[in-house]
């Protein structure tokens, strides 16, 4: 429903969310989940430094949404907020997904023509994010 990456800073650096309506009601639950996460990266302390990757799991869920996180090694925080209604989707799924987004957010910051810190706008993301939100759907 929603895949949002938000940099060190907290500050967005993509949001796309389907259906477009609820576009407001999913920027703020994006940013309560950046509270979530910075209490998990900080109850894990020293593990954060060891790992290279950190997929936090299940944020919190509402009644209508569950919310997924996962951090970079530079602080970088992803986003995801799936339909609860969906009991399809297993953790390892959501892990997979995240890892291939991570994947495609490492091609844009290899990219020479992109400045780290300015909007993702890639014709390649979005589509991976829109194949993405196709399975998620």
């Amino acid at each position: 429903v929603l895949v949002s990456i938000i940099c060190s800073q907290n500050y967005p650096l993509y949001i796309r969310s389907v259906p477009t309506e609820n576009e407001l009601k999913f920027h703020y639950t994006v940013h309560t989940s950046l509270d979530v996460v910075d209490e998990k990266i900080s109850a894990m302390g020293k593990a954060l430094v060891d790992q290279r990757e950190l997929y936090l799991g299940l944020l919190y869920p509402t009644e209508d949404y569950k919310v997924y996180g996962y951090v970079t090694n530079s602080k970088v925080k992803f986003v995801m907020v799936v339909d609860s209604s969906n009991t399809a989707l297993r953790d390892n799924e959501i892990r997979s997904m995240f890892r291939k987004l991570h994947n495609s957010y490492t091609d844009i910051m290899c990219n020479p023509f992109y400045n780290p810190g300015d909007r993702i706008n890639s014709r390649a993301f979005d589509n991976m994010v829109n194949s993405m939100m196709v399975q998620v759907c």
